[in-house]
C-alpha cells in the first residue's frame, strides 16, 4: 500500500526548535515526529512511502537512510527549490510511485486513533478521493452534501465561502460541516487533472475546484481523537496521547 508523508512544512509554530531542525525530526518521547508515523505505517501494513521534503531537508533525508529506510521502500519527493505546498506536494511525489494505487496522504504532525489499514482498505476505491474529517470545532470548515459528498468551504470567522455550486453560496448553512484531518486517500486518476495547475498549490483548493465533477468524499470516524503536534505546548500532550 502506498503512503505519501507530508513532511515539508516549516513548522513556524513549533519555534525556536524548528530553528535548527525540520518539524519531523522533532520529538515526542524521544522519538521524531516521522519515526512514529513511519513506524505506525510499516505496522498497518503500507510498505511503499514517499516523504516529501524541504525545510531542512538534508537532515531527514539523513535521518532516514542512517535508520535504512526502516526496512521498506522509501523515496524522497525533494522540494528543497520551492516549497509546493500540499496540491503541488501530491503532483510531484506521485510519479515516484511504481502503480496506479491510491495514495494514502499524511500529515507528519498529526497523532490520531486510526486504523489506517482500515480505512484505506475500507474506502481508497470507493471515490476519487476520501477526506478523514471529525467534528471537532473550528472556524474553517468543509461543507459536505447529505451523501457525504464535498461541496464547499467556509471560514465562519470571515463568512468567506468557496464553492462551484451557487446553491451552496447562496446558503452555507444548509450543509454538513466538518473539520480536516490532515489524512486522506488520493486516487492517482486525479493525477492528469492537476497538469493545468502551477507547481505550487493547495489541495483544498483542488478538491474544491474537481468536486464538481468528481467524488471527493468524506468520512466520518466514530470517537475520532485527533492532535496535531503543531505547536510548543502541544507536544507534552502528544506524550500523553500516545502512551
Amino acid at each position: 500500500m502506498n503512503a505519501l508523508i507530508l513532511a515539508a512544512g516549516l513548522g513556524t509554530r513549533l519555534k525556536p526548535l524548528t530553528d535548527s531542525m525540520p518539524k519531523a525530526l522533532v520529538a515526542v518521547n524521544n522519538k521524531p515526529l516521522i519515526r512514529h508515523l513511519i513506524e505506525r505505517l510499516i505496522n498497518d501494513g503500507f510498505d511503499n512511502v514517499v516523504v516529501n521534503v524541504h525545510h531542512f531537508a538534508q537532515q531527514i533525508i539523513d535521518y532516514i537512510h542512517i535508520n535504512n529506510q526502516f526496512g521498506i521502500n522509501i523515496k524522497i519527493s525533494d522540494e528543497s527549490e520551492m516549497l509546493l505546498d500540499t496540491g503541488g506536494a501530491i503532483k510531484k511525489a506521485a510519479s515516484l510511485f511504481n502503480d496506479n494505487q491510491p495514495l494514502l496522504v499524511h500529515n507528519v504532525d498529526i497523532f490520531h486513533n486510526v486504523n489506517l489499514k482500515d480505512f484505506y482498505i475500507k474506502n481508497a476505491f470507493k471515490a476519487d478521493a476520501i477526506l478523514l474529517v471529525s467534528d471537532r470545532v473550528t472556524s474553517r470548515y468543509l461543507l459536505f452534501d447529505e451523501d457525504n459528498k464535498l461541496v464547499g468551504w467556509t471560514n465562519l470567522n470571515t463568512g468567506e465561502v468557496k464553492s462551484p455550486f451557487q446553491k451552496v453560496k447562496d446558503n452555507p448553512a444548509a450543509f454538513y460541516r466538518f473539520a480536516f484531518s490532515g489524512i486522506h486517500i488520493f486516487s492517482q486518476d486525479l493525477i492528469k487533472l492537476m497538469d493545468d495547475y502551477p507547481k505550487r498549490f493547495s489541495i483544498i483548493d483542488f478538491y474544491l475546484n474537481a468536486c464538481q465533477k468528481y467524488s471527493i468524499m468524506a468520512v466520518v470516524k466514530p470517537n475520532l481523537k485527533l492532535l496535531d503536534v503543531g505547536k510548543i505546548d502541544s507536544l507534552r500532550i502528544a506524550e500523553d496521547f500516545i502512551c
